[in-house]
């Protein structure tokens, strides 16, 4: 349930890359619920159709746009053919992420790249595409990154190389688009329940308990608490915040990953 008051975002154009499933797809669900238009982008048709199905279901305004994230001239298009249906693009998301717990000696240089591939190479394509497509001034791009970012955890150096990148990416966008007046900042999910994520890092019972028992609100976060963040940073609210880092983790990075992986 949205905190925000309703009608927010009314008229305007939300493009969420990976957006048909987990974290993102509940962004366009809270941006379309406060009045957003809203565009979601993933690889696969299928599930972005049935995704699609489900936001207008709730009476929402969305459209879909199928393209890889890493092929510049397809998302360049999906973004072009958004802004022709729904107008001028007042936020962007950078949504789209790879991962897969593996040992660096384990691990190919390919699964290494497709990683860097999806979540950094891809969150810069969204970025350099959408940016002549932008409103401004006015516009947000929020980026999903990853606690990762700033912290080493076992089993996830492509991510927490990749996540890193993204966040400096973050940086740099902000101090280079500030006086275009676009604002540029990071979102880092904790542990939420109900994610892929979640489930390939403490998909057991013993697992999960442990992480919430080491955190400091001792419990997973939802799905609706980071689009919550990703709403308010879209906002007028935060409309002097940019090239910041937001955790929404219940306190995961005070404590350290290592307590809890």
């Amino acid at each position: 349930m949205s905190v925000f008051r309703e009608g927010l975002f009314q008229g305007k154009h939300v493009f969420i890359t990976g957006g048909s499933s987990g974290i993102n797809l509940q962004i366009a669900h809270a941006f379309g619920a406060l009045g957003a238009k809203v565009a979601i982008n993933g690889r696969k048709p299928d599930k972005l159709d049935a995704a699609v199905k489900g936001l207008r279901e709730q009476g929402l305004r969305a459209e879909g746009y199928a393209a890889d994230v890493r092929d510049y001239p397809a998302l360049d298009a999906a973004l072009a053919a958004a802004v022709t249906a729904l107008g001028p693009l007042d936020v962007l998301v950078c949504g789209a992420a790879g991962n897969f717990p593996a040992p660096a000696v384990a691990m190919s240089s390919n699964g290494f790249k497709a990683v860097m591939d999806i979540d950094l190479l891809g969150s810069f394509n969204a970025c350099r595409a959408a940016f002549e497509k932008l409103k401004k001034p006015g516009a947000a791009v929020i980026a999903i990154s990853a606690p990762q970012a700033g912290h080493p955890y076992m089993l996830q150096a492509h991510v927490c190389a990749a996540k890193a990148g993204v966040d400096m990416l973050v940086k740099s966008l902000a101090l280079e688009w500030g006086g275009a007046g676009v604002r540029v900042n990071s979102i880092w999910p904790g542990p939420i329940d109900d994610t892929e994520g979640m489930a390939r890092l403490a998909g057991d019972p013993e697992t999960k308990r442990k992480v919430e028992q080491a955190m400091p609100l001792q419990r997973f976060g939802t799905k609706d608490e980071v689009a919550q963040l990703a709403v308010f940073l879209a906002s007028d609210a935060a409309r002097y915040c940019t090239g910041g880092v937001y955790p929404v983790d219940g306190g995961m990075s005070l404590v350290g990953n290592a307590l809890m992986f």
